[in-house]
């Protein structure tokens, strides 16, 4: 049985979770979300994974969510006369270049002339994560000659980290563009962009998208925390992506900075997940850390709508664990009465429109009063994601015609999903919320259910109604031609 839990959880999918058994035993734990990496795996074996997912979606007969996550541009240096690579020592001179011969301790190839472009005196270049440091010192079209300010071995094809400058890179390869067609077209709920630096970028993925996946910008980049703003009001969602932006920002910088990517898209009533090592040791290990339970614990006090396992759950030894400590952790942060008192003076919301006043409304009568629920009708996830905002003690159900919209709420916090058929009159959609809120046993026929939504109804963006229900609205009102 599931523990419901407001913060969703993200699973990622691999060699280690691909079968029938270990997916549905994954979702049982507590995933609401599966994330394809489209890093690793071939077409078939995703498109494999995709049918799993939806087969267990049936079997349990609840929505569940997919993530298809695009690799981006990797920067990587390239080989070396000795397989083994070089040692770098502190203080020494290294040079990069376009020059494909194979590399020495003096010098290698860096085949992405982009980089060269941008690069200026004093840049920095970060290898193999951030464990070699240089510094360039004179530069060309073709050429960048650096000091080594922390030394290491450096060997074929590591990764090259710039992180003082923009580069003229689109955050879309070739191969991305393959696969966001592929991922589209079989049917993803979300789609998570790598190596956003601007705006344009998220608004290239959205163009090829066409409205088949709500994007999501996976923030890893300085440039990316600079444009914020910009970035989030082009998206659909945000990934707070620790592992490049540790590498390329000073690490004590990350904790203000997750703190500030994490209220500004609750602030846009935009899903926000965190994500990288939040539980690294359970790779090889069926316990946790004590440092990792506090980061995890941390992202839930911050508010984030989700939390992510990586190579957790796709390529470690105890992926359903993983999935269990993690929930476990939620429950026991939402159970806390500091953690009430946390959400609360965190909410800090500008309205200025009748949709935000009616969610608001929604959340103060459900915490003054015996409310069970706030049902909302929605036909985009729009009334959802702004009840979501307020982050309301009760839990929110999400009432929608289309079975689309109901698996990208998998994302949203504290959202529990229902498809239903179409309605027209308001009095039906009370019926249906009342019908749903008994059938998930949130509520019985002696209790009240607050109902948000916007008439006309099947149209976007007009949340213009509340009402308090009794959760027996189908004897009252069922058999009303009114």
């Amino acid at each position: 049985m599931r523990n419901e839990r407001n913060i969703k959880i993200v699973a990622t999918l691999g060699p280690a979770s691909s079968d029938y058994n270990m997916i549905r035993a994954l979702y049982e734990a507590g995933a609401d979300v599966f994330r394809l990496n489209m890093s690793h795996g071939t077409h078939e074996e995703q498109a494999e994974r995709h049918a799993i997912i939806r087969k267990v979606e049936a079997d349990v007969g609840t929505p569940i969510g997919i993530l298809g996550d695009l690799q981006g541009p990797k920067l990587r240096c390239g080989v070396f006369a000795n397989d083994a690579g070089e040692e770098l020592e502190n203080g020494q001179t290294f040079r990069f270049d376009l020059d494909d011969a194979p590399g020495d301790s003096r010098r290698v190839q860096l085949p992405h002339p982009e980089i060269f472009a941008a690069l200026e005196p004093e840049t920095r270049l970060l290898v193999n994560d951030g464990k070699i440091r240089a510094r360039v010192k004179t530069c060309g079209k073709d050429f960048a000659e650096c000091v080594i300010e922390a030394g290491g071995t450096i060997s074929n094809r590591k990764g090259v980290n710039v992180p003082d400058v923009v580069l003229p890179l689109k955050a879309l390869t070739e191969k991305d563009r393959k696969d966001l067609e592929f991922v589209c077209e079989l049917g993803v709920d979300w789609l998570a962009m790598s190596f956003v630096q601007r705006p344009e970028d998220v608004e290239e993925g959205r163009a090829l998208a066409k409205g088949r996946a709500a994007v999501l910008a996976k923030i890893e980049k300085p440039a990316a925390v600079a444009a914020y703003d910009a970035i989030l009001a082009a998206s659909d969602g945000i990934m707070v992506a620790r592992g490049d932006l540790g590498v390329e920002l000073p690490v004590e910088q990350l904790p203000p900075i997750q703190k500030r990517l994490i209220r500004g898209a609750r602030g846009a009533a935009k899903p926000v997940i965190v994500a990288t090592q939040m539980l690294e040791s359970m790779i090889e290990s069926p316990m946790p850390t004590r440092a990792e339970v506090s980061d995890v614990a941390t992202a839930i006090y911050e508010g984030a709508d989700a939390i992510m396992l990586s190579a957790e759950s796709a390529a470690g030894d105890y992926p359903v664990e993983a999935v269990t400590t993690m929930s476990n952790v939620a429950l026991q942060v939402e159970n806390d009465p500091t953690y009430l008192n946390v959400i609360e003076a965190s909410r800090k919301v500008e309205r200025t429109t009748v949709a935000d006043g009616i969610v608001a409304a929604a959340r103060e009568i459900a915490e003054a009063t015996e409310i069970k629920a706030i049902c909302c009708f929605t036909q985009s996830g729009a009334t959802a994601t702004l009840v979501a905002r307020e982050r309301p003690h009760v839990p929110i159900i999400a009432l929608t015609p289309l079975v689309t919209t109901a698996r990208r709420l998998c994302l949203t916090w504290g959202t529990r999903c229902c498809v239903t058929g179409e309605v027209d009159r308001f009095k039906m959609a009370v019926v249906s919320a009342a019908k749903a809120t008994r059938e998930i046993g949130l509520g019985t026929e002696a209790d009240q259910i607050v109902v948000t939504a916007g008439v006309p109804f099947n149209t976007t963006g007009t949340t213009n109604i509340l009402r308090v229900a009794p959760c027996d609205e189908r004897l009252i009102f069922s058999a009303d031609p009114d």
